[in-house]
């Protein structure tokens, strides 16, 4: 079993903050209570805990808060005493070793890297490519790169698109600087800068450094520098960064400058990494046949900490304690009352019962996919896991809530239908195993799922979503269902078949003309490529031999390092084509042709 040791920060956060929530790990009564959940939800969802962000001392201390209440509770504490620690990746920063020189003279304002900006050095001529773009379709051509040399050399981009101000516009899906980067790279470029255009920022503000989930870098530098920078690239071209801006914008079409400068330029990203963890207890089951058999019941603990860019707040401008009182103090609390309630012995189950706490699901479901590949027991012997995500904001005329996950098992949906037969609940079921929360890393070890929400409503993600505005009673509903899902679960009498449900559909696929029929791995830090966690039954993916567990390393002989990169490549691909694609596995490397 791997353990790791907390660190000393993290285990006086823990202390600090904890000891105030220390007199409430007691339940006042055998029941479930709707006084118990707000109880909980109050205290996770506190200013004092500052959103839970993996790695603070807001986030150790709700860990080691429902460490404790699992405890009060008598359950086997598993892992080190109830803890589970792991480490992720949580910052991208610049670091002080970012400079820029041309033709010998340094410049004035220091370029800024991109997150996914490979930290090194170019010296280099460079060239400009207009917008960066190379893309086909029925109406439009477009290609920057066209009769240029951009081999071993800096390319100048500028940002965006010529058409900024239409959403509908062609070219909104070439106009973000990693699609620019690979068609650069592809080209065998060394380096890329990037200007802001006066259509795209007026105030030309510096770009913002922010960690993008991706723990692969572009494998070059990718700089940002200031427009009094790219003039002075354009100091010997006969024209100016603005002209030419002018000419991509009124022409549409490619611009030709020859730029006579020398570019030495040094690009430095520093990621920061934190150490957060699960959280996990164990009700052993009454069984002495089935009790090595188990049910987990799951919900992440953690949030966006104070927001800010990159964060996922969706008001990313303000910085401001993102309390997360249905995202998801509102499930852990679901999970927390479950706990209790089994464990006053209201019921016997057969299986033991797993509870967890996750951590780092905003990040990528993190703490769920770590605990899938090192979990307490075999993997082989968990027979289903229940979610709760967002289960705080049921509608009280409506009562409506959607369970996920009812096709992953052929019993499924008729245990649901019996148990909400004397519910005044008004379940809609969608049949899916993967989606964008913990469930889907168990459905992706062939675990049958169920996944419990109330629905995404205007203070997600903000600092409006608050513990006063949780429709308590309605969650006591949804925790009284829950119960007797998951003790029918625990049951000899119930034996779930697993069935694979839905085509992957975590991540935008939008605007890709096909797709593989695969699930990414959004969670693997093995390096470059992209792993498969999954593939969809008769999907292009399946019938050309792929598995789960591959990785992704090229399509059509070009690079693949992350997700990015895929779903740039996919862009690119056609109906009816047939590619190649260099599969990674079991340490070698393998050619499929997949078509589409």
């Amino acid at each position: 079993m791997m353990k790791r040791i907390l660190s000393p920060m993290v285990l006086s956060g823990i202390m600090l903050l904890a000891s105030m929530a220390g007199a409430q790990t007691e339940r006042n009564s055998p029941e479930i209570r709707a006084a118990d959940i707000r109880q909980y939800i109050t205290l996770l969802a506190s200013d004092e805990w500052q959103g839970r962000k993996p790695g603070t001392p807001g986030g150790s201390a709700a860990a080691q808060y429902i460490r404790d209440y699992f405890a009060a509770q008598n359950l086997e504490l598993l892992f080190d005493d109830g803890l589970q620690p792991f480490s992720l990746i949580t910052e991208a920063t610049a670091g002080d070793m970012n400079k820029i020189a041309i033709n010998g003279i340094t410049g004035a304002e220091p370029p800024v890297p991109y997150s996914f900006s490979a930290s090194s050095t170019l010296n280099a001529p460079v060239v400009f490519a207009g917008y960066g773009f190379d893309f086909s379709t029925d109406t439009l051509k477009w290609n920057d790169f066209d009769g240029l040399n951009v081999k071993g050399n800096w390319v100048l981009i500028l940002r965006g698109d010529p058409d900024p101000d239409n959403s509908q516009s062609p070219y909104v899906s070439s106009s973000d600087e990693r699609s620019k980067v690979l068609a650069a790279k592809d080209r065998g470029a060394a380096g890329v800068l990037f200007v802001s255009g006066f259509s795209f920022d007026k105030e030309d503000k510096p770009a913002r450094v922010f960690y993008d989930k991706s723990n692969a870098d572009a494998g070059l530098p990718v700089l940002w520098i200031s427009r009094r920078t790219a003039d002075a690239l354009f100091s010997e071209s006969g024209t100016t960064l603005k002209a030419a801006e002018k000419a991509l914008i009124e022409g549409r079409q490619p611009v030709k400058v020859v730029l006579k400068a020398v570019v030495d330029a040094t690009s430095d990203v520093r990621l920061k990494k934190a150490e957060t963890m699960n959280v996990v207890a164990m009700l052993r089951g009454s069984d002495p046949l089935l009790s090595d058999e188990y049910v987990v019941v799951g919900a992440h603990y953690d949030h966006l900490g104070m927001g800010g860019y990159g964060s996922g707040s969706r008001i990313p401008d303000t910085i401001a304690v993102h309390n997360g009182a249905d995202d998801n103090a509102s499930g852990v609390a679901a999970m927390m009352e479950l706990a209790g309630w089994f464990a006053s012995g209201k019921v016997s189950p057969a299986r033991s019962i797993i509870f967890v706490a996750f951590g780092a699901e905003e990040s990528g479901i993190i703490g769920s996919a770590w605990f899938a590949e090192h979990p307490p027991v075999d993997i082989r012997k968990i027979k289903s896991m229940v979610n709760f995500d967002m289960v705080g904001r049921l509608n009280p005329d409506t009562k409506s809530l959607s369970i996920g996950g009812t096709g992953t098992s052929a019993e499924g949906e008729g245990i649901l239908n019996e148990i909400l037969a004397g519910s005044s609940l008004k379940a809609s079921y969608s049949p899916e195993g993967y989606g964008p929360s913990d469930h889907a890393s168990f459905y992706g070890k062939n675990i049958p799922v169920f996944y419990f929400n109330t629905g995404v409503h205007t203070d997600y993600h903000t600092p409006f979503d608050d513990a006063d505005k949780i429709n308590y009673e309605g969650e006591q509903l949804i925790v009284e269902l829950s119960s007797k899902l998951i003790n029918r679960l625990t049951q000899p009498s119930t034996s779930l078949t697993f069935k694979e449900a839905g085509a992957a559909k975590r991540g935008s696929m939008r605007g890709l003309k096909v797709t593989f029929g695969i699930m990414p791995d959004f969670t693997s830090t093995e390096g470059k490529g992209l792993g498969v966690s999954g593939v969809t039954p008769g999907g292009p993916a399946e019938k050309a031999g792929l598995k789960k567990g591959d990785r992704i390393m090229a399509i059509e002989g070009k690079e693949v390092t992350d997700i990015y990169d895929y779903m740039n490549r996919l862009k690119k691909l056609e109906k009816g084509s047939r590619v190649s694609v260099d599969i990674l596995r079991a340490g070698k490397t393998e050619v499929f042709i997949i078509q589409l």
